[in-house]
Formats: C-alpha cells, sequence, structure tokens
C-alpha cells in the first residue's frame, strides 16, 4: 500500500481545508473555474475525472466475468445491494430526512436539490477504492475484480435510468439529455478506452506484470486528480460549509444512516449465507463506498458546481472515508465468525 493510501483521510483533510481556504481568498480563481464549460459540462473537473476514472477501468476485465459460477452467493449480494435496494433506501432517506425530519431547518426550495444529491450517490457503486478496502480486510483480489468488473458493466446500462426513475419519483425534473451525456462521458467512454488499453496491454508476454506496472504508473497521476478534485470542489463549496456548518452535520446524517445500514445489511447476508469472509467483506464494501467521482460529475453537470446536489456529493466525499475505515476496523475484528473456505 503507497503512503497516500495509508494516509487517505489525512490527505483528504487537508486537499479539503485548502479548498476552502483558497476560495475564501480567491473567490475570483473559481469563478474563472466556472467558465470553461461545454453543454453543461466544465471541462476541468471533467479532465480530471478522466484521469481518475480511466486507471481504473483499465483493471476491468471481461475474461474474469466467468468466475461468477465459482461463487455465486457472493455475486447476487452485490449486485442486489447495489441495484434494488441501495438507490431506493438513498432515495427515501432523503425524502424522509429532508422533506420531514429537517424540514424546519432547510429552506424548502433546497430540499430537491440535496435529494438528487443523495440519489446520485446511492445510484453510483464503488469502482475504485473498494480494491484499497478490500486489501486492508485481505478480501480475495481476483474475485474483487470480478465484483468490480460486473458492476461496471452493470451501471453503463443501469446507472441513468435509476437515477431517472427516482428523479421523478420525488417530482425533480429529469434532464435526460445530459444524463446521458455524463453517463457516456464519465461510464461509457473510459470503459471502452480502458477495454482498448487493456487488450493492447494484453499481447505482452507477460500480460498480468504489464497491466500492474501501466496502472501503477498512472498512479500518481490519479492521486493528483483526486485530491486537485476535492480541492476544487471545496473551494466552490467552501463559502457554504463556512456560512453553515449546520448543513453539513445535517447532509452527513442519511449519508451515515445509509452507510453502516447497507454495510451490515450485505455484510450480515454473507454471514448468514456463510460466504468466506475473504469475498464477504468486499462484497459489503463495494456497495457501501460510492463512485463518488461520477456523482459528483453527473451532479454538477444536472445541477451546476454550486449547486445542493454537487454539495451533497462533496460531503460523500467527506463522509466516506472515516466510514469506511471504521467499516474495514469492524471486518477485521468480526473475521473469524466467517467460514475460512
Amino acid at each position: 500500500m503507497t503512503v497516500f493510501e495509508r494516509y487517505l483521510t489525512i490527505w483528504v483533510a487537508l486537499c479539503i481545508l485548502a479548498g476552502i481556504a483558497i476560495g475564501k481568498v480567491f473567490p475570483e480563481l473559481f469563478l474563472l473555474f466556472a467558465t470553461f464549460e461545454y453543454a453543461n459540462v466544465n471541462i476541468i473537473i471533467a479532465t480530471l475525472i478522466w484521469a481518475m476514472v480511466y486507471p481504473m477501468m483499465v483493471n476491468v476485465d471481461f475474461k474474469t466475468l466467468h468466475r461468477v459460477a465459482e461463487e455465486p452467493k457472493g455475486l447476487l449480494i452485490t449486485c442486489s445491494i447495489n441495484w434494488l435496494v441501495k438507490p431506493f433506501t438513498m432515495a427515501l432517506l432523503g425524502v424522509l430526512f429532508f422533506k420531514w425530519c429537517f424540514s424546519g431547518l432547510i429552506p424548502e426550495q433546497d430540499s430537491d436539490n440535496y435529494i438528487a444529491g443523495l440519489i446520485l450517490l446511492g445510484a453510483a457503486p464503488c469502482t475504485a477504492m473498494v480494491f484499497i478496502w478490500s486489501q486492508l480486510t485481505d478480501g480475495d483480489p481476483n474475485y474483487t475484480l470480478v465484483q468490480v468488473s460486473l458492476n461496471d458493466v452493470i451501471m453503463v446500462f443501469a446507472f441513468a435510468p435509476i437515477v431517472a426513475l427516482l428523479l421523478g419519483v420525488t417530482n425533480i425534473p429529469v434532464p435526460w439529455h445530459t444524463l446521458l451525456l455524463s453517463v457516456t462521458l464519465y461510464v461509457v467512454i473510459p470503459l471502452i478506452a480502458g477495454v482498448v488499453t487493456r487488450h493492447q496491454l494484453a499481447k505482452s508476454a507477460t500480460t498480468k506484470e504489464t497491466i500492474t506496472k501501466f496502472t501503477n504508473q498512472l498512479k500518481p497521476i490519479s492521486i493528483i486528480a483526486l485530491l486537485a478534485t476535492i480541492i476544487i470542489l471545496f473551494g466552490f463549496q467552501g463559502e457554504i460549509i463556512l456560512a453553515n456548518p449546520l448543513l453539513i452535520i445535517l447532509i452527513a446524517v442519511p449519508l451515515l444512516v445509509q452507510s453502516y445500514g447497507i454495510f451490515f445489511l450485505a455484510y450480515f447476508t454473507a454471514w448468514r449465507l456463510n460466504v468466506p469472509h475473504r469475498i464477504a467483506a468486499p462484497c459489503a464494501m463495494i456497495g457501501t463506498s460510492n463512485f463518488f467521482e461520477l456523482a459528483v460529475a453527473v451532479a454538477i453537470s444536472l445541477f451546476g458546481l454550486n449547486s445542493g446536489a454537487t454539495l451533497v456529493t462533496v460531503v460523500g466525499v467527506l463522509v466516506e472515508v472515516p466510514v469506511m475505515l471504521s467499516l474495514v476496523a469492524f471486518a477485521n475484528k468480526t473475521k473469524t465468525r466467517f467460514s475460512t473456505k
């Protein structure tokens, strides 16, 4: 594990503080960033998202999908939680908290934006960070790759319809054109680029080593892109965060309920079905963690850089790392309760 991965919480926290500080001192800089836009897509953010997503997609190996039959229960739990439960519970929690529990604490006109942000996070299961969580819990790396590959395939077809459905149910206008454009830009194109790259690298005599070496070379770029994205996003949202810290806490509440609830549902189900811990832990992590890069990018495209929806996805970044590290610790402590096969 790299120094960045080991101290991920610290780097993210420092970038959050840096973003807020820079946004406060140089607000005109972020106004300039906002002008680099085409068809509701911010070019700077899009470039950074691509730099993060592309290396993940190189790791997607469709040849591993045949391994589904080796341990079908783990894949069944992952897919069921990610696509039949998580998006809908997130939308439900959004309505529950922002339309009812917190109705007197936030302007009514803002609640739809916050719910939309939660829906985008709920419909985007983790693609990259799950490899780190899997490593930290001694998960099966090959099976984790199978889980991620299958979820990426499903995401191409399911993300836009699910988001559109839930936005429609919650009476939020659905900009179909922008939504489909976002999925194409941030999922389909990087996935195709990753598959093509992997195919070219596979021509080497030592395929696995060549791909690993290539993705390792891209890691610094992905890390820089991640940190830069966090700085920019918190630079845009810094004024709101400083002016209303209570809002951040309110947004974090449904995210925390969702994260811990989804994890324990998947983890308990895996335990009951006698799924080995090396598969059960990543299986629970992939649904709990979010593909925040996609959620952030789509939120910006649909609602704008300074929108409440984008703020929610940014708070999702803030909440996710400490939550996931706490769940990694729990998974490691309960490892002996699972099958060791």
